[in-house]
Protein backbone atom coordinates (compact mmCIF):
# COMPACT_ATOMS: atom_id res chain seq x y z
CA UNK A 1 0.00 0.00 0.00
CA UNK A 2 1.08 3.44 -0.58
CA UNK A 3 1.77 5.91 2.01
CA UNK A 4 1.06 9.43 1.28
CA UNK A 5 0.26 12.64 4.05
CA UNK A 6 -2.29 14.96 4.02
CA UNK A 7 -3.10 18.60 4.44
CA UNK A 8 -6.65 19.65 4.54
CA UNK A 9 -7.05 23.56 4.16
CA UNK A 10 -9.62 25.66 6.01
CA UNK A 11 -13.10 26.83 4.65
CA UNK A 12 -15.87 26.41 7.14
CA UNK A 13 -18.91 24.39 5.34
CA UNK A 14 -16.95 23.37 1.98
CA UNK A 15 -14.65 21.25 4.41
CA UNK A 16 -17.29 18.74 3.76
CA UNK A 17 -15.31 18.07 0.68
CA UNK A 18 -12.14 16.77 2.60
CA UNK A 19 -14.22 13.40 3.28
CA UNK A 20 -14.80 12.88 -0.21
CA UNK A 21 -11.25 13.52 -1.03
CA UNK A 22 -9.67 10.87 1.95
CA UNK A 23 -12.50 8.42 0.55
CA UNK A 24 -11.18 8.56 -2.77
CA UNK A 25 -8.05 7.87 -1.76
CA UNK A 26 -8.35 5.19 0.37
CA UNK A 27 -10.94 3.26 -2.36
CA UNK A 28 -7.83 3.94 -4.52
CA UNK A 29 -5.33 1.84 -1.70
CA UNK A 30 -3.74 4.85 -0.39
CA UNK A 31 -2.27 4.86 2.89
CA UNK A 32 -2.96 8.55 4.53
CA UNK A 33 0.06 8.07 7.22
CA UNK A 34 -0.50 11.66 8.79
CA UNK A 35 -2.89 14.22 8.30
CA UNK A 36 -2.40 18.11 9.26
CA UNK A 37 -5.30 20.61 9.41
CA UNK A 38 -6.59 24.00 9.49
CA UNK A 39 -9.98 25.18 10.62
CA UNK A 40 -12.59 22.66 9.46
CA UNK A 41 -9.52 20.93 8.05
CA UNK A 42 -8.50 19.92 11.58
CA UNK A 43 -11.97 19.30 12.54
CA UNK A 44 -12.01 16.51 9.59
CA UNK A 45 -8.52 15.46 10.11
CA UNK A 46 -8.47 15.02 13.53
CA UNK A 47 -11.24 12.71 13.57
CA UNK A 48 -9.62 10.53 11.09
CA UNK A 49 -6.73 10.76 12.80
CA UNK A 50 -8.99 9.51 16.10
CA UNK A 51 -10.23 6.30 14.38
CA UNK A 52 -13.47 6.87 12.49
CA UNK A 53 -13.39 6.09 8.67
CA UNK A 54 -14.48 8.93 5.88
CA UNK A 55 -18.11 6.78 5.98
CA UNK A 56 -18.29 7.47 9.61
CA UNK A 57 -17.60 10.74 9.39
CA UNK A 58 -20.26 11.52 6.63
CA UNK A 59 -22.43 10.00 8.93
CA UNK A 60 -21.72 12.19 11.98
CA UNK A 61 -21.67 15.85 10.20
CA UNK A 62 -25.32 14.79 8.53
CA UNK A 63 -26.89 13.82 11.39
CA UNK A 64 -25.65 17.41 13.20
CA UNK A 65 -28.81 19.76 12.85
CA UNK A 66 -27.08 22.82 11.54
CA UNK A 67 -29.89 25.33 12.25
CA UNK A 68 -29.36 24.70 15.91
CA UNK A 69 -25.63 24.39 16.02
CA UNK A 70 -24.99 28.23 16.98
CA UNK A 71 -26.08 30.20 19.67
CA UNK A 72 -25.58 33.81 20.88
CA UNK A 73 -22.53 34.22 22.86
CA UNK A 74 -23.83 36.45 25.76
CA UNK A 75 -21.26 35.80 28.09
CA UNK A 76 -17.87 37.85 28.69
CA UNK A 77 -15.95 36.17 25.92
CA UNK A 78 -14.99 38.30 22.74
CA UNK A 79 -17.41 36.78 20.69
CA UNK A 80 -20.37 37.51 18.71
CA UNK A 81 -21.54 33.37 19.52
CA UNK A 82 -20.63 30.72 21.41
CA UNK A 83 -19.45 27.61 20.90
CA UNK A 84 -20.92 25.23 24.20
CA UNK A 85 -23.05 23.20 21.40
CA UNK A 86 -19.77 22.02 19.78
CA UNK A 87 -17.81 21.32 22.61
CA UNK A 88 -20.67 18.90 23.76
CA UNK A 89 -20.76 17.42 20.47
CA UNK A 90 -16.67 16.77 20.29
CA UNK A 91 -17.66 15.82 23.49
CA UNK A 92 -19.52 12.54 22.52
CA UNK A 93 -17.75 12.05 18.81
CA UNK A 94 -13.98 12.22 20.97
CA UNK A 95 -14.30 12.25 24.29
CA UNK A 96 -10.84 12.37 25.94
CA UNK A 97 -8.84 11.05 23.32
CA UNK A 98 -5.33 12.97 22.80
CA UNK A 99 -2.96 13.07 20.00
CA UNK A 100 -1.32 10.39 21.79
CA UNK A 101 -3.76 8.28 21.14
CA UNK A 102 -4.27 8.72 17.56
CA UNK A 103 -4.07 6.12 15.12
CA UNK A 104 -1.87 8.06 12.71
CA UNK A 105 0.34 11.34 13.55
CA UNK A 106 -1.77 14.45 13.50
CA UNK A 107 -1.76 17.93 13.85
CA UNK A 108 -3.57 21.16 13.77
CA UNK A 109 -2.84 24.60 13.10
CA UNK A 110 -3.99 27.97 15.08
CA UNK A 111 -3.05 31.58 16.16
CA UNK A 112 -1.59 32.82 18.63
CA UNK A 113 -3.05 36.28 19.30
CA UNK A 114 -0.66 37.07 22.01
CA UNK A 115 2.92 35.97 20.15
CA UNK A 116 1.09 36.87 16.74
CA UNK A 117 2.37 33.65 15.87
CA UNK A 118 1.43 30.30 14.02
CA UNK A 119 1.45 27.43 16.44
CA UNK A 120 1.18 23.12 15.47
CA UNK A 121 -1.17 21.69 17.92
CA UNK A 122 0.39 18.31 18.46
CA UNK A 123 -0.34 17.20 22.45
CA UNK A 124 -3.63 17.39 24.39
CA UNK A 125 -7.43 16.85 23.65
CA UNK A 126 -8.32 16.50 20.25
CA UNK A 127 -11.16 18.53 21.09
CA UNK A 128 -9.64 20.89 22.49
CA UNK A 129 -7.54 21.65 19.53
CA UNK A 130 -10.35 21.66 17.15
CA UNK A 131 -11.46 24.34 19.06
CA UNK A 132 -8.63 26.52 18.75
CA UNK A 133 -8.38 25.22 14.92
CA UNK A 134 -12.10 26.95 13.97
CA UNK A 135 -12.12 29.55 16.46
CA UNK A 136 -12.82 32.12 13.86
CA UNK A 137 -11.69 35.59 14.81
CA UNK A 138 -14.72 37.45 16.30
CA UNK A 139 -17.78 34.98 15.41
CA UNK A 140 -16.12 32.33 17.72
CA UNK A 141 -14.58 32.76 20.98
CA UNK A 142 -10.67 32.17 21.34
CA UNK A 143 -9.35 29.13 23.49
CA UNK A 144 -7.01 29.24 26.25
CA UNK A 145 -4.66 26.61 25.65
CA UNK A 146 -0.96 26.23 28.04
CA UNK A 147 -1.79 29.89 29.11
CA UNK A 148 -2.06 30.99 25.12
CA UNK A 149 -5.08 32.01 23.54
CA UNK A 150 -5.39 30.50 20.43
CA UNK A 151 -7.97 31.53 17.11
CA UNK A 152 -8.64 29.71 13.76
CA UNK A 153 -5.42 28.84 11.82
CA UNK A 154 -6.50 29.80 8.84
CA UNK A 155 -5.43 33.22 9.90
CA UNK A 156 -2.00 32.26 9.03
CA UNK A 157 -1.78 29.39 6.98
CA UNK A 158 -5.24 27.80 5.66
CA UNK A 159 -3.16 24.90 4.13
CA UNK A 160 -0.68 23.55 6.27
CA UNK A 161 1.51 21.74 3.54
CA UNK A 162 5.04 21.98 5.96
CA UNK A 163 3.31 20.92 8.72
CA UNK A 164 2.66 17.74 6.49
CA UNK A 165 6.08 16.93 5.44
CA UNK A 166 7.03 17.15 9.66
CA UNK A 167 5.03 14.84 10.20
CA UNK A 168 5.79 12.47 7.49
CA UNK A 169 9.15 13.26 6.40
CA UNK A 170 9.75 11.99 2.55
CA UNK A 171 6.25 10.88 1.81
CA UNK A 172 4.46 12.94 -1.07
CA UNK A 173 2.38 15.39 0.14
CA UNK A 174 -1.59 15.91 -0.91
CA UNK A 175 -2.98 19.49 -0.28
CA UNK A 176 -7.08 20.34 -0.58
CA UNK A 177 -7.59 23.85 -0.57
CA UNK A 178 -11.09 24.83 -0.65
CA UNK A 179 -10.66 28.18 -2.65
CA UNK A 180 -10.00 29.16 -6.13
CA UNK A 181 -7.85 31.54 -7.48
CA UNK A 182 -9.75 31.99 -10.11
CA UNK A 183 -13.33 31.72 -8.62
CA UNK A 184 -15.14 35.53 -7.81
CA UNK A 185 -15.40 35.97 -3.64
CA UNK A 186 -17.74 34.28 -2.45
CA UNK A 187 -21.54 36.72 -1.32
CA UNK A 188 -22.44 35.72 1.97
CA UNK A 189 -25.90 35.51 3.38
CA UNK A 190 -26.34 34.98 7.11
CA UNK A 191 -27.65 31.50 7.93
CA UNK A 192 -30.78 31.58 9.28
CA UNK A 193 -29.64 29.74 12.34
CA UNK A 194 -27.30 32.45 13.36
CA UNK A 195 -30.24 35.31 13.06
CA UNK A 196 -32.81 33.01 15.07
CA UNK A 197 -30.48 32.68 18.09
CA UNK A 198 -30.83 36.35 18.18
CA UNK A 199 -33.03 37.45 20.38
CA UNK A 200 -35.94 39.37 19.85
CA UNK A 201 -35.29 42.32 22.15
CA UNK A 202 -31.99 42.43 21.14
CA UNK A 203 -32.62 42.50 17.30
CA UNK A 204 -34.96 45.39 17.86
CA UNK A 205 -32.83 47.42 19.85
CA UNK A 206 -30.28 46.78 17.07
CA UNK A 207 -32.04 46.95 14.12
CA UNK A 208 -31.00 50.15 12.68
CA UNK A 209 -27.25 48.74 12.33
CA UNK A 210 -28.62 45.83 10.11
CA UNK A 211 -25.93 43.44 12.23
CA UNK A 212 -27.18 40.74 8.81
CA UNK A 213 -25.12 42.87 6.44
CA UNK A 214 -22.85 43.75 8.81
CA UNK A 215 -21.72 40.18 9.21
CA UNK A 216 -22.36 39.13 5.83
CA UNK A 217 -19.26 41.91 4.52
CA UNK A 218 -17.03 40.40 7.69
CA UNK A 219 -17.24 37.18 6.68
CA UNK A 220 -16.64 37.81 2.84
CA UNK A 221 -13.83 40.05 3.68
CA UNK A 222 -12.17 36.80 6.23
CA UNK A 223 -12.98 34.36 3.07
CA UNK A 224 -11.30 37.26 0.33
CA UNK A 225 -8.12 37.34 3.06
CA UNK A 226 -8.01 33.51 3.44
CA UNK A 227 -7.82 33.08 -0.29
CA UNK A 228 -5.08 35.78 -0.67
CA UNK A 229 -3.10 34.05 2.08
CA UNK A 230 -3.78 30.30 0.57
CA UNK A 231 -2.50 31.56 -2.71
CA UNK A 232 0.64 33.32 -1.21
CA UNK A 233 1.68 29.69 1.31
CA UNK A 234 0.61 27.50 -1.60
CA UNK A 235 3.87 29.31 -3.73
CA UNK A 236 6.33 29.27 -0.89
CA UNK A 237 5.33 25.68 0.22
CA UNK A 238 4.05 24.19 -2.94
CA UNK A 239 2.68 20.13 -2.48
CA UNK A 240 3.62 17.09 -4.08
CA UNK A 241 -0.21 17.32 -5.46
CA UNK A 242 -2.88 20.12 -5.35
CA UNK A 243 -6.86 19.30 -4.81
CA UNK A 244 -9.18 22.22 -5.53
CA UNK A 245 -12.82 20.73 -4.87
CA UNK A 246 -15.39 23.35 -6.74
CA UNK A 247 -16.87 24.95 -3.96
CA UNK A 248 -16.85 28.19 -4.43
CA UNK A 249 -19.93 28.99 -4.60
CA UNK A 250 -20.15 27.63 -0.42
CA UNK A 251 -20.47 30.25 2.41
CA UNK A 252 -18.49 29.36 5.11
CA UNK A 253 -21.28 29.18 7.45
CA UNK A 254 -23.56 27.83 5.31
CA UNK A 255 -26.11 25.16 5.96
CA UNK A 256 -25.64 22.84 3.75
CA UNK A 257 -26.41 18.80 2.23
CA UNK A 258 -22.96 17.34 3.36
CA UNK A 259 -22.82 14.48 0.71
CA UNK A 260 -23.35 17.19 -1.54
CA UNK A 261 -20.13 18.45 -0.68
CA UNK A 262 -18.76 15.23 -0.01
CA UNK A 263 -19.38 14.09 -3.48
CA UNK A 264 -17.38 17.68 -4.99
CA UNK A 265 -14.36 15.64 -2.81
CA UNK A 266 -14.83 12.81 -4.67
CA UNK A 267 -14.91 14.46 -8.28
CA UNK A 268 -12.05 16.53 -7.42
CA UNK A 269 -10.20 13.87 -6.21
CA UNK A 270 -10.38 11.74 -9.39
CA UNK A 271 -9.18 14.28 -11.30
CA UNK A 272 -5.42 14.27 -9.64
CA UNK A 273 -5.21 10.14 -9.49
CA UNK A 274 -3.82 9.66 -12.71
CA UNK A 275 -0.83 12.28 -11.58
CA UNK A 276 -0.48 10.59 -8.01
CA UNK A 277 -0.04 7.32 -9.46
CA UNK A 278 2.60 8.71 -11.24
CA UNK A 279 4.59 10.41 -8.63
CA UNK A 280 4.06 7.30 -5.80
CA UNK A 281 5.33 4.71 -8.74
CA UNK A 282 7.84 2.96 -6.65
CA UNK A 283 10.80 1.23 -8.36
CA UNK A 284 9.42 -2.22 -8.15
CA UNK A 285 6.49 -1.75 -9.68
CA UNK A 286 7.52 -1.70 -13.17
CA UNK A 287 8.89 -5.24 -12.31
CA UNK A 288 6.03 -6.14 -11.12
CA UNK A 289 4.03 -4.98 -14.22
CA UNK A 290 6.46 -6.36 -16.34
CA UNK A 291 6.15 -9.91 -15.18
CA UNK A 292 2.58 -9.70 -15.04
CA UNK A 293 2.87 -8.95 -18.60
CA UNK A 294 5.17 -11.70 -19.38
CA UNK A 295 2.50 -14.49 -17.73
CA UNK A 296 -0.38 -13.08 -19.77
Amino acid sequence: MKEIAVALGGGGAKGNAHIGVLRRLEQEGYHIAAVAGTSFGGLVGAIYAAGYSPDEIETLFAAVDQSKLYHLGLHSQPSLFGIGKVHRWLDEVLGEKTFEDARIPCALTAADLHRNAEVSIQTGTLKNAILATIAIPGIFPPIELDGHYLVDGGVLNPVPVSLARELAPGLPVVAVALSSSLSPATLYHLPESFSSAIPELITRRLSRMNIAQAMNIFLQSVDMSYRSITELRLKSEPPDILIRPAVGEIGMLDQVVVADIVRLGEEATEIILPELARITRRPWDFVQELFGRNRS
